[in-house]
């Protein structure tokens, strides 16, 4: 009954006030908000998100690109995010009145990030419903905060994927992840101070692959496949390249430019090492 994160949350917190308190817990909690509905194909915020968030500001990519259908959305996802903001905040207040809130560690984070169908306008059929299945930023960069244990770092710069977080979970308990296990643990990139570089990917919109570093956004793909029966390739064909210092915004594809030949010749050594340490497969760039 009532707004869905509130539902959700409402459980959790009975759970949190009627378990066996001697033993410790693992509470996984899966908001589907701030995911559009896809039976709609809207944003859903609580009731009074349009009025309350009317005066939005876009994010700045997504302004530059013209805004995508985020002109009529953007206000009930802000909604959505509200209400997730207000909900974890009476998770912790219920472990604090529990006396239970220095002794646990809390995990937030999504899988995905939303471009308001800015992005992949080259590659989707017209008409076609795209919003996340890119290599972009405001794609694969989602919000990572983690409270307890050692994590008193403040704000970090270290790149890590959502691949990280089950070693690092392991870890948080005591137990050495297996060596099968793909992923570093969180703990070990902040202080090794790993090579800043991200691997993605992408599916449903192109058989893709990416990479991110500090200074460059790489993409490649296979036009051959179909993204929603493929899921991997040999051969992959150059898609974007992103200066992020320049282009922060990633609003200038640089694939063609002649001046980047050097940097492509090194991004494509560095992808290919990429899909061979996470995949086991040998491909190439062509």
């Amino acid at each position: 009954k009532g707004y869905r994160v509130d539902a959700m949350t409402d459980y959790a917190i009975s759970y949190l006030n009627n378990r066996n308190t001697t033993d410790p817990f693992f509470l996984f909690i899966s908001y589907i908000e701030p995911h559009h509905q896809n039976d709609r194909k809207q944003y859903e915020g609580p009731e009074g998100s349009k009025e309350k968030f009317k005066n939005f500001n876009l994010p700045k990519d997504i302004e530059a690109l013209g805004g995508g259908d985020a002109e009529k959305e953007y206000a009930d996802y802000l909604g959505c995010c509200n209400s997730l903001d207000h909900n974890v905040g009476r998770l912790i207040e219920t472990l604090k009145a529990n006396g239970e809130f220095e002794n646990t560690i809390i995990i937030y984070t999504s899988d995905h990030g939303c471009h308001f169908k800015t992005r992949n306008r080259d590659l989707i059929k017209p008409g076609a419903d795209d919003y996340k299945r890119s290599c972009h930023d405001g794609v694969i960069k989602t919000p990572l905060i983690i409270y307890g244990d050692n994590f008193k770092y403040g704000r970090v710069k270290n790149f890590v994927s959502l691949i990280d977080l089950p070693p690092t979970i392991l870890k948080i308990a005591g137990i050495n992840p297996s060596s099968e296990m793909q992923g570093t643990p969180i703990q070990d990139k902040l202080v090794n101070q790993d090579k800043n570089i991200a691997f993605i990917q992408i599916s449903e919109s192109i058989v893709g692959r990416a990479i991110r570093t500090d200074k460059f956004k790489y993409c490649v793909f296979d036009p051959s496949k179909n993204p929603w029966k493929d899921s991997y390739s040999d051969n992959y064909t150059p898609l974007y390249l992103y200066d992020l210092e320049k282009d922060p915004l990633e609003t200038t594809n640089l694939i063609n430019d002649s001046e980047y030949t050097n940097i492509l010749k090194i991004l494509n050594k560095e992808i290919i090492k990429q899909i061979f340490k996470y995949e086991n497969k040998v491909c190439n760039i062509i």
